[in-house]
């Protein structure tokens, strides 16, 4: 079965593609022509010849709004196996972050990234820590081999909006 099918979606979550506020995505050390639209937009995302590289050294900042309050439940972040992402650290609501004061801040979760993970196996997030996020910075801070360019091929969000969380139907499950 692949990756890609809707079962790698975790129960309950949705892609939160739809809730990206797309005027204020920023990718900081990206190559001009390999940009964050090849690996987070719909369609340049699922061409696997389209990646996000970057640019000067191997670390991407990449700041991702959303135009509504959502909870962040998991992430996909696939790469190739030399180039692709391996730590990666998530921060909550955290604006204009940049190379100089990414490390002033404790991320909200952090990730190493495992060959299953850079296939399509989604990370879960601590839940608790991506309750009512208004933007999410993902920080790569380094690649598999250690070299220079890093490598992005699909970047996915899942989680759920907060305003269509349906209290009654929670407490009807209560119920039984």
């Amino acid at each position: 079965m692949s990756a890609e099918s809707a079962s790698a979606i975790p129960k309950g979550q949705v892609d939160l593609l739809d809730f990206i506020d797309w005027s204020g995505v920023e990718c900081l050390n990206q190559n001009s022509s390999h940009s964050i639209s090849n690996a987070l937009k719909q369609g340049y995302r699922e061409d696997e010849g389209l990646n996000l590289e970057s640019d000067a050294d191997e670390q991407l900042l990449i700041y991702i709004p959303f135009n509504q309050v959502i909870k962040l439940h998991s992430f996909v972040i696939k790469g190739p196996e030399e180039e692709g992402p391996k730590t990666v650290k998530l921060f909550s609501n955290k604006e204009h972050m940049g190379f100089s004061n990414v490390s002033d801040y404790p991320p909200s979760d952090t990730a190493v990234l495992s060959e299953d993970n850079l296939k399509g196996k989604p990370v879960i997030l601590k839940y608790v820590k991506f309750q009512n996020v208004r933007s999410v910075t993902i920080f790569i801070e380094d690649n598999q081999s250690d070299s220079e360019l890093t490598k992005v091929q699909k970047i996915v969000l899942y989680g759920t909006t907060v305003e269509t969380t349906d209290m009654k139907g929670l407490k009807k499950i209560e119920d039984h």
